[in-house]
């Protein structure tokens, strides 16, 4: 699954729809023997939603509709991609930079990705789903933005979206507890702006209503005895272990 975002990715690029995007998502989708989770009906377990991806672009966090526009030099292009694989789901989203974009937007992107390395590793068994919340919360504050407080990630397996939320703030130690076999999907989304969002015209898509811009990862992930180990892994999105020099604030 990582895969596929990680060439999904490599076809972001100006003068490119967000339609063929998602085609090509698909495509490669159903290639691998997999198919869409977000266009499955969701009493069949899956989002419901028009399209295969939500293609998000600027001030839109999520749940962006493929169409025909094009992707533009500058812009930020958040991808999020779901598969279901013998009865199983997996879920995962990345940020893309396309060209040259203002510095304080691809710091924006930096914070964001090393939130999710803070969520994963909060991801053991003793802790609660709050301690990931409140760690992302500290450290995407500490470095000058703001979580979307009125959008979280959640469990998954048999269907997409199963129990429980998880936040992106929170209380420490309190909530649902973190036990071994869960699988879930912990989901930063960060804005340079107020975080209120409102939904737009098309009743799907969410946006930062002030127009500032947002940033938005996702790993799908497993709790193991020695933590959560990450299933949708791939080598351009990776997490884990890395350092940008943003410090380690969130731990």
């Amino acid at each position: 699954m990582g895969g596929i975002l990680v060439m999904m990715k490599n076809e972001v690029k100006p003068g490119v729809t967000t339609k063929e995007l998602d085609l090509f998502a698909e495509r490669k989708i159903i290639e691998c023997g997999g198919g869409p989770s977000f266009k499955l009906p969701v009493a069949q377990g899956g989002g419901g939603f028009l399209a295969t991806s939500c293609i998000s672009i600027n001030d839109e966090v999520v749940h962006g509709v493929p169409s025909d526009r094009q992707v533009k030099e500058g812009d930020l292009v958040t991808l999020d991609i779901g598969m279901v694989y013998k009865g199983y789901h997996t879920d995962t989203a990345v940020t893309v930079a396309v060209g040259e974009v203002a510095p304080e937007m691809r710091r924006m992107m930096r914070v964001c990705k090393k939130a999710l390395k803070y969520a994963i590793k909060k991801g053991r068994a003793g802790n609660t789903f709050s301690d990931i919340g409140n760690t992302v919360e500290r450290y995407v504050e500490s470095q000058g933005f703001h979580v979307i407080y009125d959008l979280c990630g959640h469990g998954i397996g048999k269907t997409l979206h199963e129990d429980p939320q998880i936040l992106n703030y929170g209380r420490r130690h309190k909530g649902p507890m973190i036990k071994e076999g869960m699988v879930f999907c912990p989901e930063p989304m960060i804005t340079n702006g107020n975080p209120e969002i409102v939904v737009d015209k098309n009743g799907l898509t969410y946006r930062i209503k002030d127009g500032s811009w947002a940033a938005h990862f996702e790993h799908t992930v497993a709790v193991f005895p020695d933590g959560a180990h990450i299933l949708t892994k791939s080598d351009d999105i990776e997490v884990a272990g890395e350092d940008d020099g943003d410090g380690e604030n969130g731990q």
